[in-house]
């Protein structure tokens, strides 16, 4: 909490140095009561760093000011946007309206830009080209790709060993089975490509991918593939799975990546780290962990459960004299891939910004 705080003071003085009140907009789905936990924190922390804060819905359910509870009965108050020219305000008898100098955009944007969202003067944290409608995973891995290789060159290290391959599949539909062929034919190359380093390393497991939807998050539209075959002889079960993503949008366009087995466990489940950053800091972090999926299976998926990271020192420090897989190095490690992640977001935000276009 202390590293959050310092870095969302840091991080809203840049964007809006004289900010004094902040509107976080939520996602729409108001009944996944942990989710609104976590608006409840991120309330909580920016509200530690010294700001006024209130939460505004852009949800047409969202008519009046509702308050609904988290998953541990925390309350949240909910109260609808109005759009006031170019500003959006909220306008609320009891508590008084509420106008901001930035907005805090904790909506993924997956099921497009709303209007009452566009061409405002407020600064949107982050831009609206940075949400799912326009987004896609393929550019920010070519923007990582670039990080990584120069990071690589300067530490005169194999890329490859923090970065996994991918390839990008464009024109496809798991309905009508138009593409299968594009797809098999990358994920045949991309397990070429891996079974190399497998023998250069003297990785003795069989490589695999994962196939999933190039825009939009939640796990949805992902499958793990050791074969092309696998692509071609999907079932109607696995095809409508395939389909469809967040917000019932129809997958067109796939990113196939190269599946990296999964380590680390808790309490007899698989776990992989998740890092948590904040402006460019790496503030903690925790484990997704599923007891019923494999090491080579996507974890983020229904009946997974998170577990804190065991942050015994701040993950910023390396311990020098221990050895490479120490708690406090391999934390270490976590934090400078993120780093170097939030690098190339930031880069791929860059590239992508209309004004830059």
């Amino acid at each position: 909490m202390p590293l959050s705080v310092q870095a969302a003071q840091i991080a809203v003085e840049k964007v809006c140095p004289e900010a004094h009140r902040l509107l976080i907009i939520p996602e729409n789905h108001t009944r996944n009561t942990y989710y609104l936990r976590n608006v409840v924190e991120l309330v909580n922390i920016m509200k530690a760093a010294g700001l006024d804060v209130r939460v505004g819905s852009i949800s047409p359910e969202i008519t009046e000011p509702t308050t609904l509870l988290a998953n541990d009965g925390q309350p949240l108050l909910l109260e609808p946007v109005v759009r006031v020219g170019n500003r959006i305000k909220l306008i609320n008898k009891e508590l008084g309206d509420f106008d901001s100098c930035a907005i805090l955009l904790n909506n993924d944007l997956s099921g497009g830009i709303p209007e009452i969202l566009k061409n405002l003067e407020q600064n949107l944290i982050p831009p609206l080209h940075a949400g799912w409608s326009t987004r896609r995973k393929s550019q920010h891995f070519a923007a990582y790709n670039g990080v990584v290789a120069d990071f690589a060159k300067l530490l005169n290290i194999d890329e490859w060993l923090l970065n996994p391959y991918f390839e990008t599949c464009g024109e496809i539909d798991f309905q009508a089975r138009t593409g299968e062929e594009c797809l098999a034919l990358k994920v045949e190359q991309l397990l070429a490509k891996i079974k190399v380093k497998y023998a250069q390393y003297g990785v003795t497991q069989e490589p695999f991918v994962i196939v999933k939807a190039d825009a939009g998050t939640y796990g949805m539209g992902i499958m793990t593939v050791k074969s092309p075959d696998d692509v071609r002889d999907l079932n109607r079960k696995a095809r409508n799975k395939m389909s469809v993503v967040k917000e019932g949008l129809q997958v067109s366009e796939v990113i196939i990546q190269e599946g990296v087995y999964t380590f680390e466990s808790i309490n007899d489940g698989v776990a992989e780290p998740v890092i948590y950053m904040m402006d460019h800091f790496v503030i903690g972090g925790f484990y997704r962990v599923h007891t019923e999926r494999g090491v080579d299976e996507n974890l983020n998926a229904p009946g997974s459960h998170f577990v804190p990271l065991a942050f015994e020192k701040p993950c910023t420090l390396p311990d020098c004299a221990g050895a490479p897989d120490a708690p406090p190095n391999r934390f270490y490690a976590y934090g400078v891939v993120a780093r170097l992640a939030l690098l190339a977001a930031a880069i791929e935000l860059q590239e992508q910004d209309p004004l830059n276009n």
